[in-house]
């Protein structure tokens, strides 16, 4: 296979004359050709310096008073990561390892608190997902992800405690860009990609992006495979000089396994034993979403924006479980069922105005959304063909309509910033039982920020910010976990943190590094615990009541240099304490979360002599020890994970855009267990992949 790859990339370049006039114009082995567009967020080697992410304006990250991680597309390109959670698996106060292998969600964790379900964002606008139907981020559909530390909801409404993470779709650019990958690897992989882009007329008002992945795969774990089809397209038009429109859409039909779970042959123990049956183990994920962005500029001091999104998703889970009967084991098998939805729509203006010496930059706006989901579940003893052929009962839902009025006001008087935002939120929540019967609630909150930084010099600022979240819980808490009956629809969590820091850059360097610390409190938070399945219906986890407070540092760098290197290092210090829980955990740490986290990545392009061409990366992710339930009987080991990188660029040998790529993860085949909530789940073990691109 990897041989066919070669012949076609070779057959799509094999006009020598080309080539000669590609060589003649520009230097050998240098990029000429960049994936990321620039218009949202601006970035350049690993160094994000400036976006909408933070703020909602276009405004430097040195500026801003708050700790921000930028995952830039050079980054995104050299480590090659296959889900959003391996792409932020290098920046500080971000957690991606708490359920071991597991490909079916992002489930990610910022400052200990969880971001799965309110945090993550996609071009400013929230996806909310449901108890099942996630939505998939794939990293080739973007350009580069912002994570926002610490409370967001002053900007961006509903969302936790620890932060958000707002990725960045790949936009129609400019220029012409053409780009073809062809992977193979470990586990049977085979992927095709293509990515092309550029103007659609000769004034260059109307451009186009067309993203798309073709992929087929198995994993380590039996009947779990990794399969996905997808196309993304992407308009942008400039009706005037002063009005854009950006279309962004895109569909998805993914099939990976249903269940990544190892059997817990005692407490605290992950045996060997895959509980999946690889005959009734398909977790089938459709989802699609269409929406646009329009921005006009009335003057140089006004500007208009709305952006509006409705998505889909549709899970279909197929999966068996087992659990004790007699002196040994026996299996069941699940058919779960669920659709979710999300439309939402967040209108706002940008004022710029002076009062007496101090600058300011004003937002106001609204931001609207509805979203909903439903789900079938039904439950088998028998076999996976009477399961299959069970009519799937309704086992429950939710509607929540909410409405949001917020205001920002960035103040610059000299080296003085002062960032003020408030919001009041209005969420209305109907939670649907299994007999369809609605229960209506309403919650309202104000979360606000204040933020102050100082700019000592050009390249030092030093910044400080007390910040608040509101969000309601999706779905169901059990205020009993070993009573089902128990359940109650959720009351909305709020956050409140304080946050100190320094933002610096090497003089003459283009670099950013900072380092902060923070106390962040969490109320009527929510976290997973392990049940009885047999007792909760196939269920193994339910959401319980918690109250949180999460203490630490973190310190980060991103670095380019002019020899060719780039580099990315982050600490992180956390002390996440259970206030109010189940019994037998207050006081105690939240399980699966070290108090020490460690990373380092450096990549190096030589840039001339006989390695010229070539690209060697390495990288080293320290997770340091943690508790392995609440009550902390038991503790998680530390563990190391290495990562490398080779790339080799054709066009010193006269095939300009053409490039070869091999990544290996994990290379230490570190496969030890982490336990969360007292259940323990598995690392995957080293995975290599090798990619032709093609770009021209």
């Amino acid at each position: 296979m990897r041989t066919s790859y070669i012949a076609i990339i070779a057959a799509l370049s094999v006009a020598p004359g080309v080539h000669a006039q590609e060589v003649d114009a520009v230097e050998l082995g240098t990029l000429t050709l960049e994936a990321e567009s620039d218009q949202t967020l601006v970035q350049d080697g690993y160094v994000g310096s400036s976006g909408r992410q933070a703020t909602r304006v276009d405004t430097a990250i040195q500026d801003v008073p708050q700790a921000i991680s930028i995952v830039t597309q050079d980054q995104i390109e050299d480590q090659r990561p296959r889900t959003l959670l391996e792409s932020l698996s290098y920046s500080s106060g971000v957690g991606v390892t708490n359920f071991g292998f597991d490909t079916r969600y992002d489930a990610i964790y910022l400052r200990g608190f969880s971001a799965y379900y309110n945090g993550l964002f996609r071009d400013g606008l929230r996806q909310v997902n449901g108890p099942s139907a996630w939505y998939r981020n794939e990293p080739f559909t973007f350009e580069g992800a912002a994570v926002l530390k610490g409370p967001s909801s002053a900007l961006y409404g509903v969302s936790g405690a620890g932060g958000i993470v707002n990725v960045v779709s790949k936009r129609p650019k400019d220029e012409r860009y053409r780009e073809l990958q062809l992977t193979t690897g470990s586990e049977n992989r085979k992927e095709l990609a293509f990515d092309f882009s550029g103007p659609l007329d000769e004034e260059g008002r109307l451009s186009y992006r067309l993203t798309g992945i073709s992929r087929n795969a198995d994993t380590p774990l039996e009947g779990y495979s990794d399969d996905l089809n997808l196309i993304a397209p992407a308009l942008t038009y400039k009706l005037t000089d002063q009005t854009t429109v950006t279309i962004l859409g895109e569909y998805a039909d993914a099939v990976v396994g249903s269940t990544a779970v190892y059997h817990n042959s005692s407490y605290g123990v992950a045996s060997d034993f895959y509980v999946g049956d690889p005959e009734y183990n398909d977790f089938e994920n459709t989802q699609w979403r269409l929406g646009y962005e329009i921005e006009h500029e009335v003057n140089n001091n006004l500007i208009l924006r709305q952006k509006l999104r409705y998505s889909h998703v549709d899970a279909d889970m197929r999966f068996s479980g087992v659990y004790p009967s007699g002196s040994g084991l026996s299996r069941y098998w699940g058919h779960y069922v669920e659709q979710s939805e999300n439309l939402v729509v967040d209108t706002m203006v940008e004022a710029r105005f002076d009062t007496g010496s101090w600058q300011h930059t004003m937002v106001a706006g609204v931001d609207v959304s509805r979203t909903s989901y439903d789900a079938d579940y039904a439950l088998g003893y028998v076999s996976a063909l009477e399961t299959d052929a069970l009519t799937l009962p309704y086992y429950g839902g939710q509607e929540m309509d909410q409405v949001g009025i917020y205001l920002h006001d960035q103040m610059v008087n000299g080296p003085f910033s002062v960032f003020l935002s408030g919001r009041y939120d209005q969420v209305d929540l109907t939670t649907f039982d299994a007999a369809q019967v609605g229960s209506d609630t309403s919650h309202d909150g104000f979360s606000g920020r204040v933020g102050v930084s100082y700019m000592m010099n050009p390249n030092l600022s030093l910044f400080g910010n007390v910040s608040s979240s509101f969000v309601p819980t999706t779905g169901l808490i059990y205020t009993d976990p070993t009573d089902p009956l128990s359940s109650r629809a959720a009351d909305p969590t709020r956050g409140l943190q304080k946050e100190v820091g320094v933002k610096y850059q090497l003089p003459g360097t283009d670099s950013l590094i900072s380092l902060s610390v923070f106390d962040i409190q969490q109320e009527d938070g929510v976290v997973f615990q392990n049940v009885d399945p047999t007792v909760f219906g196939g269920l193994n986890q339910i959401q319980v009541p918690y109250d949180l407070r999460s203490r630490g540092l973190e310190l980060e760098g991103q670095f380019n240099y002019d020899n060719g290197l780039r580099l990315i290092g982050s600490y992180t210090y956390l002390d996440m304490e259970i206030e109010a829980g189940t019994a037998g955990t207050v006081g105690k740490k939240l399980s699966a979360t070290p108090e020490h986290a460690a990373s380092l990545w450096a990549f190096y392009e030589p840039q001339q002599g006989a390695l010229k061409g070539f690209g060697f990366g390495a990288g080293l992710r320290y997770v340091g020890e943690s508790w392995g339930d609440d009550q902390n009987s038991f503790k998680n080991g530390d563990a190391f994970f290495a990562d490398l990188a080779l790339t080799y660029d054709f066009g010193q040998i006269g095939y300009d855009g053409l490039g070869l790529q091999v990544n290996v993860k994990n290379i230490f085949d570190e496969t030890g267990q982490n336990c969360s909530g007292g259940f323990c789940y598995r690392q995957e073990g080293r995975t290599a992949t090798a990619t032709l691109n093609y770009r021209f």
